[in-house]
């Protein structure tokens, strides 16, 4: 396989069209608090852009492999079937693209923001690798997914030394159970390959409908939880509506036809959209408050 092909296939691996969702969380996170562009907000957000993604994503396209084979929305946004000759070279990629951000991210540091990126690798690591496989342990892995979102949001008010208030935990607890909830609905659309492929997940083991409501309370609970944080966070809670609109209509789904969430599963790429711009208008209104 040629250069070029190999930089394809790891670039459609890294899921490209959510580079956003852990880059701009440590950005605004870190922004916020120290109020000034530096080399450290630059080198992180690269890192939470490209490489933690290519980790994150190419370490699952490689642990999934034999549920990717059965699965048909896969090879696209939604994760590539990686050929097996590339799995040794992806975990290469991953680890040496990651490297030297998290070495200069060490440097800069305290010890505790080591721990809080520690424990945000450990977690991209072990979704997927083996002996822990937390993806294949019912609820522990709809809250390990939601960890490698929210954790980047963590890693970049710790490493900025921001001051944790009430509100501000309720904030990140709002985007964890966020987190929760799109992983679970997720889940739902790959009952099927799932199962025969042997791999366990929310959703194979509570089965389809269950694990809609669990989606559809954890997005509720969400917006519940912003409206305690500090103006003007409680707006964000009608964020939450429009994913609890497109997850309602499969709240009869069955584990047949589990594969028709897939309808509203490629919504969510453009919800994601929505939801970013209008949270960044409240942040930018929340700036402007505090400034």
């Amino acid at each position: 396989m040629s250069p070029a092909s190999v930089i394809g296939q790891l670039f459609v691996s890294s899921r490209p069209v959510s580079w956003v969702n852990t880059a701009y969380p440590f950005a605004v996170a870190y922004l916020l608090t120290t109020r000034e562009i530096d080399a450290t907000l630059i080198v992180g957000t690269l890192f939470f852009l490209i490489p933690y993604n290519l980790a994150m994503y190419g370490i699952n396209d490689v642990f999934d492999y034999e549920s990717d084979l059965r699965n048909p929305r896969k090879g696209g946004a939604h994760g590539a079937v990686l050929d097996r000759s590339l799995h040794r070279v992806t975990l290469w990629a991953a680890a040496l693209s990651c490297l030297p951000f998290v070495v200069f991210l060490a440097v800069v540091g305290s010890p505790l923001s080591w721990l809080v990126l520690a424990a945000s690798l450990f977690f991209v690591v072990f979704y997927s690798a083996p002996p822990l496989r937390l993806k294949e342990r019912p609820f522990a892995d709809s809250a390990t997914s939601s960890i490698h979102f929210f954790s980047p949001a963590v890693y970049g008010l710790v490493l900025a030394g921001a001051v944790w208030t009430w509100q501000l935990a309720a904030i990140i607890v709002a985007f964890a159970l966020w987190g929760v909830a799109s992983h679970a609905f997720g889940a739902v659309q790959d009952v099927v390959a799932d199962r025969e492929a042997g791999i366990a997940s929310i959703a194979t083991a509570r089965g389809a409908r269950f694990t809609v409501w669990f989606a559809l309370a954890g997005y509720a609970a969400a917006g519940v939880t912003m409206l305690f944080t500090a103006w003007p966070g409680p707006l964000a809670a009608l964020v939450v509506l429009p994913y609890l609109a497109t997850v309602w209509p499969f709240r009869r789904v069955t584990d047949d036809t589990a594969a028709d969430a897939t309808r509203g599963w490629r919504r969510f790429l453009w919800l994601n959209q929505l939801a970013g711009f209008l949270t960044t208008l409240l942040l930018i209104w929340y700036a402007i408050l505090t400034a």
